[in-house]
């Protein structure tokens, strides 16, 4: 077990590196909420996803939607990273004649089910989803990556009514809960606290992790579902910017591109 965890350890440092090179390149944005991830897609792709990177849109494969979108950079990365395409791909991300885009499409790279940026979206196609595959009376699962500011919208707690009222526990929600959204901190914007019960009060059942402890992250998910006839919800507390001192916790770094100097500090930090 040690190993393995070491393992995800250097994917998920992969996908950081990944990450800053790609918005360093293209001068854009949201290397924050990127890099707060790194670690969930790290175990989700290498680890708990039943997927098949020769084989994209195997029928049977588990479904996994970064309703987070504009954060496309660090799924592209783990896709990359996983085999799905080559590396080389990931320098047309956000540019011109690029099939990459800034914010996710379906058609923007080979492994990504669903086209999302507009926040609040993407449970609702995951409940959508996970409703075919049981009626389908298929085994797979649907596994949906949201922001805690993307919980401001109504949407997304129509999407858990609907999940609860169809016991689909075969549907994980994950929230990146870093705290720090498009303008301020979450609590300053809206406070979301109590979390956990909001959650369970929709029907859901939850479990709250530190969400860069890769083992807490593997146990949590392969532990699923939490409960019998329930969507499952992880709730995991990160850090905006983690990886990079200069960008932990900082708001800036939800709109900043790094400089120069900022990519060979951010590259000399990741690349240990």
């Amino acid at each position: 077990m040690g190993e393995e965890i070491d393992l995800l350890r250097k994917y998920a440092a992969d996908i950081r590196i990944g990450i800053v090179d790609m918005v360093t390149r293209a001068k854009s944005s949201h290397a924050g909420g990127a890099l707060s991830s790194a670690d969930l897609l790290a175990a989700l792709y290498f680890k708990v996803l039943k997927i098949d990177p020769k084989n994209p849109m195997w029928q049977d494969r588990d479904r996994f939607i970064l309703s987070k979108g504009h954060c496309c950079s660090a799924l592209y990365a783990a896709l990359a990273n996983r085999g799905f395409f080559p590396k080389e791909k990931l320098d047309g991300y956000c540019s011109d004649g690029g099939s990459m885009w800034g914010h996710l499409s379906l058609n923007s790279a080979p492994g990504v089910d669903a086209t999302t940026g507009s926040l609040g979206h993407g449970l609702s196609i995951g409940v959508g989803m996970a409703i075919a595959v049981k009626r389908n009376n298929k085994n797979s699962r649907v596994f949906v990556l949201l922001s805690d500011g993307e919980c401001d919208e109504g949407s997304v707690w129509e999407a858990a009514l609907s999940a609860h009222q169809f016991e689909l526990d075969n549907l994980v929600a994950i929230v990146d809960y870093n705290k720090i959204q498009s303008f301020g901190s979450v609590k300053e914007v809206m406070e979301l606290e109590p979390f956990a019960q909001k959650w369970a009060s929709f029907g859901w059942a939850v479990k709250e992790i530190d969400g860069h402890d890769i083992k807490q992250i593997v146990e949590a998910l392969s532990n699923l579902p939490l409960e019998k006839d329930k969507p499952s919800v992880i709730i995991a507390h990160t850090i905006k910017g983690k990886g990079v001192s200069f960008m932990e916790n900082k708001l800036d770094w939800h709109y900043k591109s790094p400089n120069p100097e900022q990519y060979k500090i951010a590259m000399e930090e990741l690349d240990k």
